[in-house]
């Protein structure tokens, strides 16, 4: 145990090596000690019970809240010891819920959330986290602000517009939609120098255009999840140009044929197109079960050229890009059941490619670890800043379990 504790004093010194004072360090030690200790609540109150010496409640809540340090300091260094320690093979973006009971912190509102599966009073929280098979560690995090807390926005509430000041919400904070919000922090990492060239992400993402061409105007690669209801041609289809006939405009090329939905394309090549994959081990659920079981399906990937407006407009030319589509398409379903679209290359096998595109995974993962027993949605602070500094050290946390589970078991993946 003193060996740990002694880990987790250097571990955590490197990180707050950035704060201006001895103070902001003292209470960063202990607040993340904190969260690692036992305990069914990791807000301030009653980790500061747990805490011993080091459990002034005033001052923790004082450094968490008020306290005027850079989290993006704390984030930079952290991305740069999980970046060596995990060798990340993808960025992996998400968002996750904070439910609240009222709506006096920072951005809550009405909106959907995978955490609840519904429509319900939360705060929105975008994380981006470095990943590999066998480790992942968030990095980077944004608050969501819903359009309603957005001055400038049609959509605006006057009642939350009045509550920014009390959240200490900066002025230049406006509504932006989480997959750019996904992309402001993939470009922080990377002017921290984390250079990771695939990134993964669920429909939420995949399903915006503007989110994958942002990508690709990055030179990242990607594997995302799309809705069934993408359009699409097939890879092997060609703009045709229709004959001139010798009056006004040429005639410009195009798609001879309407693009299908991706699932009428997956449908269309037919149950035997899918392939039998296994790409990860997995815990056995249930009681009295234990052990790894191999986690299996079948997939069917088609090359194929996206459609749309955007894409049209961002293409030069008149043939439109190629690109996996890769759907799994399971033996007792009647037909595809999840959908994925890619920029990996055309010779990736199959196996490679619903390994990398299930990555996703992780991020799971990790926010289970985050909320069940680090206290991620425990915070009850109103604030902007207060929010970031948290997730921020719940983070480093995180990082800290993994990199303890790695020196045990390096070669081991934390199976989900």
């Amino acid at each position: 145990m003193a060996e740990v504790r002694e880990g987790l004093e250097t571990f955590t010194a490197e990180l707050f090596e950035a704060f201006s004072r001895a103070d902001q360090r003292r209470w960063g030690r202990a607040y993340v000690r904190g969260l690692l200790l036992d305990g069914r609540r990791k807000s301030v109150e009653p980790m500061a019970a747990r805490l011993g010496e080091d459990g002034n409640r005033q001052a923790l809540a004082h450094f968490v809240t008020s306290s005027p340090w850079d989290p993006a300091h704390v984030r930079a260094r952290l991305a740069w010891t999980m970046q060596e320690a995990i060798g990340p093979t993808a960025l992996i973006v998400d968002d996750t819920g904070f439910l609240k009971d009222g709506d006096a912190s920072a951005c809550v509102s009405r909106q959907y959330t995978g955490t609840a599966g519904k429509v319900t009073n939360c705060q929105a929280g975008v994380s981006l986290h470095l990943a590999a098979d066998h480790a992942s560690a968030p990095v980077d995090w944004r608050l969501f602000l819903p359009a309603a807390w957005d001055p400038a926005s049609s959509e605006a509430d006057t009642d939350k517009v009045a509550r920014r000041e009390r959240c200490q919400i900066p002025a230049v904070v406006g509504h932006v939609e989480k997959w750019q919000l996904a992309l402001d922090m993939i470009d922080e990492s990377r002017s921290w120098g984390v250079d990771v060239p695939l990134v993964v992400a669920d429909a939420g993402y995949g399903d915006a255009t503007a989110f994958r061409l942002g990508l690709e105007e990055r030179d990242l690669a990607y594997a995302v999840g799309i809705s069934s209801r993408i359009s699409a041609h097939l890879g092997h289809a060609r703009p045709v140009t229709p004959p001139y006939q010798g009056s006004g405009r040429p005639p410009v090329a195009k798609y001879p044929d309407k693009p299908m939905t991706v699932k009428e394309l997956v449908v269309a090549a037919g149950r035997e197109a899918a392939r039998p994959v296994s790409w990860r081990e997995g815990s056995r659920p249930g009681k009295g079960q234990s052990g790894f079981k191999r986690m299996y399906s079948r997939f069917v990937a088609l090359r194929i050229r996206p459609a749309g407006r955007e894409i049209r407009q961002a293409t030069c030319g008149p043939e439109l890009p190629e690109r996996w589509l890769l759907a799994e398409w399971p033996a007792t379903e009647p037909e595809p059941v999840q959908f994925w679209l890619s920029s990996l290359p055309s010779g990736m096998p199959l196996a490679s490619l619903v390994r990398l595109a299930k990555l996703r995974w992780r991020i799971e993962n990790d926010y289970r670890e985050m909320k069940q027993a680090l206290g991620l949605a425990h915070f009850e602070g109103r604030t902007w800043n207060g929010w970031h500094h948290h997730v921020t050290l719940v983070s480093v946390a995180h990082a800290f379990c993994t990199l303890q589970r790695l020196t045990r078991d390096p070669k081991g993946a934390a199976q989900g």
